[in-house]
């Protein structure tokens, strides 16, 4: 590269951080009038410059930014390898196929293997299950912690049992203990669900180096960003071999984009029934898709990804403010607890309302989106319920009792780095006035007249 064009680059790209940071001033929070959401990038100038780095590259699927994010983002998680993929649901779609791989021997999945998963959830750990001519096996989950009742992990194995797939729910970790023991104990596959947890840690050790897979989302809700964008992680080269496999159109060859020959050998294999030395580059091992993200996402991966720690600190400071404002408010509302030895990076804030509550939480939810505060759902509550399942196969466990609770009476609020403690302390005040104007309006009604 000449001198020239060194300097220009270096140009536009002060420039386009300079644009960024000049066009999105914040604003003045106004409560009841400013947006608080749940969830939201967090990107300054430098992710701004990074991605136009990359343009300027003319590289626009895989290249030098995917390169340096994975190896960055395997290194930060605590594994061998992070394979880049277009999105979490991807990644939990590629983690689950490349264990159906034949080159598995007596561990492949196959058509009617059961996986365990849990019923309150997001759909997209689910579904792979499905796609895969899998059945999943649903268990309850527990209150407050959201996660899996792993007092059900032995009456939902079966004969055909052959893996367990479950989230980390809401950043909060499952008891990472009891799982692998017993997925240790039948000799089983284990998945973890990542997307909601990035940075969450379960006795020091951060969350996606537990199992034999681990996925992560980078969508904008979650705690960095590629836009769309994410990964599947692994700390073995053989399942790593098969996740690239399954991501790269089903190939036999581990090929980088724009590399050729790595194996020595790409016109001397013999494989299937192609005549010898078939080109290695179009010999296809797996039925695959293309789900790779380009450098473009990368780049912004690699950014944020030195933002991560502080983010993680912020979700955390912000999950503790929530707590202890809301404290007081346990008679009517469940506030959330972590997992025992889990010092979780919060997704989200869930609240449960109690039963006998003088509200509903619909009326809640109202009462703070008529505030411009958003709410979400725990994802699809219980599973089994959702249209999408009606006619699918499947085993439950139990009532789902705690699953039912979830769908009915939980909800979450946001505590993502982009929310200021204004924001926060108007969150928790909307909250506490609501619950303390319907706790007076039920004792009005019940005081008997003089």
């Amino acid at each position: 590269m000449s001198d020239t064009t060194t300097h220009l680059r270096r140009q536009i790209l002060e420039l386009a951080a300079r644009f960024f940071e000049e066009s999105s001033t914040p604003g003045e929070f106004i409560p009841g009038v400013t947006p608080v959401r749940v969830s939201g990038k967090v990107i300054d100038g430098s992710d701004i410059a990074s991605v136009v780095d990359s343009v300027l590259d003319g590289w626009f699927t895989t290249g030098r930014f995917a390169e340096s994010f994975q190896r960055s983002l395997a290194r930060f998680i605590g594994v061998r390898s992070a394979t880049l993929v277009n999105s979490g649901s991807s990644a939990n779609l590629v983690a689950l196929s490349a264990l159906t791989s034949p080159k598995l021997g007596d561990r492949r999945l196959n058509p009617g293997d059961e996986v365990i998963t849990v019923a309150a959830g997001f759909p997209t750990t689910v579904n792979p299950i499905f796609q895969n001519r899998l059945v999943p096996v649903f268990v309850d989950v527990t209150v407050p912690e959201y996660e899996i009742d792993v007092a059900q992990l032995e009456s939902a194995h079966s004969e055909r049992t052959r893996a367990v797939f479950i989230a980390h729910t809401l950043g909060n970790v499952f008891d990472l203990d009891a799982v692998r023991a017993f997925t240790k104990k039948h000799n089983l596959w284990l998945i973890e669900d990542c997307c909601d947890a990035l940075g969450s840690t379960y006795k020091g050790r951060n969350v996606g180096t537990f199992g034999d897979i681990a996925t992560f989302s980078f969508y904008p809700a979650h705690h960095i960003t590629t836009g769309e964008g994410g990964a599947v992680l692994t700390d073995k080269p053989a399942l790593q071999t098969l996740i690239e496999s399954f991501r790269d159109w089903g190939r036999d060859c581990w090929c980088e984009t724009g590399k050729d020959n790595t194996c020595g050998k790409r016109f001397d294999w013999q494989l299937g029934s192609l005549p010898c030395g078939y080109d290695h580059k179009y010999t296809y091992s797996h039925i695959g898709y293309n789900l790779k993200a380009t450098d473009m996402q990368a780049a912004l991966g690699a950014s944020q990804l030195t933002k991560l720690p502080g983010f993680i600190a912020r979700r955390k400071e912000n999950f503790r403010h929530l707590q202890v404002t809301l404290a007081g408010l346990e008679r009517y509302l469940i506030l959330p607890k972590a997992t025992a030895h889990a010092d979780p990076s919060w997704f989200g804030f869930p609240i449960g309302v109690r039963e006998d509550a003088p509200f509903r939480r619909e009326d809640m939810i109202r009462a703070l989106e008529a505030k411009k505060i958003a709410t979400r759902l725990l994802f699809g509550g219980n599973l089994v319920r959702q249209p999408a399942y009606r006619d699918c196969e499947y085993r439950v466990i139990g009532d789902l009792r705690n699953s039912d609770f979830v769908m009915n009476n939980v909800f979450w609020v946001g505590v993502y780095p982009g929310l200021t403690s204004k924001m926060l302390a108007f969150v928790a005040s909307t909250i506490t006035d609501f619950t303390l104007r319907c706790k007076a309006r039920s004792a009005e009604q019940v005081t008997p007249a003089r």
